[in-house]
């Protein structure tokens, strides 16, 4: 660790923070500077399309409290962007003329909303959801608006959707796929969110692709879509996914995965000496699946991070913890552990469908839980965490029927 004097970290988000904090509870005493283009200093994400957007509080959850990164000596710049990396010099530059040396690297440079590449999808006022400013900026919109429409019903389309009913907004979601989050649940499980918004009075409009924004310079103001229907809108969001910020790395000559992310090994280290990269730009090869996975979740930035920081100072520990994301919309709530294989995988469902109280299954051919999610029950998390882990066999009575702390 002698050799390490200075740890630069790009991207001020929960992984580059954790990984800050991180190195500091490992005792390490040399420098750490933290950069990041948001102005206000790191916070989670997911509260975001939550609490936020549903105007139960303005403040998101803050990674640490305002005095922690002075306390810790952890140098945190706000409001500034880096704009190349050196490699051979070991050096990073950033907007506002700084050049910032540093022994190890690591980017943790997260993600930015998609956009969608039609006809007026640079018009004023369309609108995504990335950062704080985003939420609060969108939750005065849904109050104020009438009709809203949203492009995309993944996990923020769906949240998102959920918080512009509860705030009395008309509400229409356009979605290619034939239900919201079919791509990660299956028609079945997916079913279940289908209607869960539909009582709730969301408007689908499935099978269906967007051909153009419509509007002037006084913004956007409408939706047209494939089929020729044109939705007229107060507010239009487009939740269509998040690209991984891997410019920098691009740039810098940093190999990059078939899903753009940056290729790191078990440990989270680059090709390139002593630079590291975490959270949504990683694409991770995981011991667990003898494969690359880039995970954009809440658990994996601040996990990873925390992670790494033993590896900054040189530990060669593997990063093995599985995927873990939670949602909340309306009145059902829900946690999802593991990574499914919806092509080879079955689904076995403990509890009733109809009720949205239930424990779904996903398991491998071998009879292995692949991946698990509890809806609307709570006592189980750590017996499903297990069984995702420990690989053992079960059969799908003992899934539906045994006690599932056994199991494990």
């Amino acid at each position: 660790m002698s050799d390490v004097k200075r740890i630069v970290i790009i991207g001020a988000g929960l992984a580059g923070a954790s990984a800050a904090a991180g190195l500091r509870e490992r005792g390490y005493q040399g420098e750490i500077l933290l950069l990041g283009s948001d102005p206000h200093r790191p916070y989670e994400l997911p509260p975001l399309s939550k609490r936020v957007l549903l105007g139960e509080g303005d403040d998101p959850d803050w990674v640490h409290d305002e005095g922690f990164y002075a306390e810790q000596d952890i140098t945190l710049q706000r409001g500034v962007t880096a704009t190349r990396i050196e490699l051979g010099a070991r050096l990073v530059l950033d907007d506002a003329g700084g050049e910032h040396r540093f022994d190890r690297l690591l980017l943790a440079t997260g993600s930015k909303p998609r956009s969608l590449p039609v006809p007026g999808g640079d018009l004023p006022g369309l609108r995504t959801l990335r950062s704080l400013d985003d939420s609060l900026a969108l939750r005065s919109a849904f109050i104020d608006a009438e009709r809203v429409v949203i492009v995309g019903a993944g996990w923020i389309g769906s949240e998102t959707a959920a918080a512009a009913r509860k705030h009395g907004a008309d509400v229409t979601v356009i979605e290619p796929n034939s239900a919201p989050l079919v791509s990660v649940l299956g028609s079945e499980i997916a079913g279940v969110f289908r209607d869960l918004h539909a009582e709730h009075g969301v408007n689908w409009r499935f099978g269906a692709g967007v051909t153009e924004f419509t509007g002037g310079p006084d913004g956007v103001r409408g939706v047209r879509l494939s089929n020729g229907d044109e939705l007229a809108a107060d507010v239009v969001l487009v939740a269509v996914g998040a690209a991984p910020r891997v410019e920098l790395a691009h740039v810098a000559g940093l190999e990059l995965s078939d899903d753009g992310g940056v290729c790191v090994d078990a440990g989270l280290r680059t090709a390139a000496p002593d630079v590291y990269a975490v959270g949504d730009i990683a694409a991770h090869f995981h011991p667990r699946y003898g494969r690359r996975v880039r995970v954009e979740h809440w658990s994996n930035a601040k996990n990873q991070g925390a992670h790494v920081a033993g590896n900054l100072i040189g530990e060669n520990e593997p990063y093995l913890q599985t995927p873990y994301f939670f949602s909340d919309q309306y009145d059902l709530g829900c946690e999802y552990r593991g990574l499914a294989n919806l092509d080879t995988d079955r689904l076995v469902v403990r509890g009733d469908l109809a009720s949205r109280e239930f424990t779904a299954f996903w398991v491998t051919p071998a009879g292995e839980v692949s991946a698990a999610m509890n809806v609307n029950m709570w006592d189980d998390g750590d017996a499903l965490q297990r069984l995702v882990d420990s690989r053992v066999k079960v059969t799908d009575d003992a899934l539906t029927s045994a006690d599932l702390a056994t199991l494990a």
